[in-house]
């Protein structure tokens, strides 16, 4: 498993070793062994341009997905797979996290595994059976990362 970590904002420290931990541990959980995947971390202005450029939204977001592969999550696990590149908005998430009444790494752990499950398929904007199926998934899998 391999987890590659870039900071493009300055405001906000993150603890690389945590978030690492964290994915690494969510991985394996999803029998995804011999997986990697990044994680761009950016402030608002340029989330709000990665929005806008690939989904056509003139606003920022907490997080966005970038699957590398159409291969679905049970075939994954048999294969170095590049599972693709999630992007997160440290600032969004900082500002939710106060409005959510989390701590910030809460706040962060939970963009984390929203973003990787979109990596492995799961699509909440599908239909509602799908939504249930992914909010579940990440009850799932934050619950067993609550310690870390």
């Amino acid at each position: 498993m391999k987890v590659y970590i870039k900071n493009h904002q300055r405001l906000i420290k993150v603890n690389r070793r945590r978030v690492k931990k964290q994915l690494r541990k969510a991985l394996q959980l999803l029998c995804l062994h011999r997986a990697e995947l990044s994680i761009l971390f950016v402030n608002d202005k340029r989330m709000k341009e990665l929005n806008e450029q690939y989904r056509g939204v003139e606003s920022t977001t907490d997080v966005l997905s970038f699957p590398q592969t159409e291969t679905q999550n049970t075939q994954l696990s048999t294969q170095n797979t590049l599972l693709g590149d999630i992007v997160i908005n440290l600032h969004k998430a900082q500002r939710q996290a106060t409005e959510y009444d989390l701590s910030f790494y809460e706040e962060l752990k939970r963009l984390l595994i929203h973003g990787l499950l979109h990596l492995v398929h799961y699509d909440h904007e599908q239909s509602r059976y799908h939504k249930k199926k992914m909010k579940s998934k990440e009850k799932e899998l934050l619950e067993a990362l609550r310690c870390l």
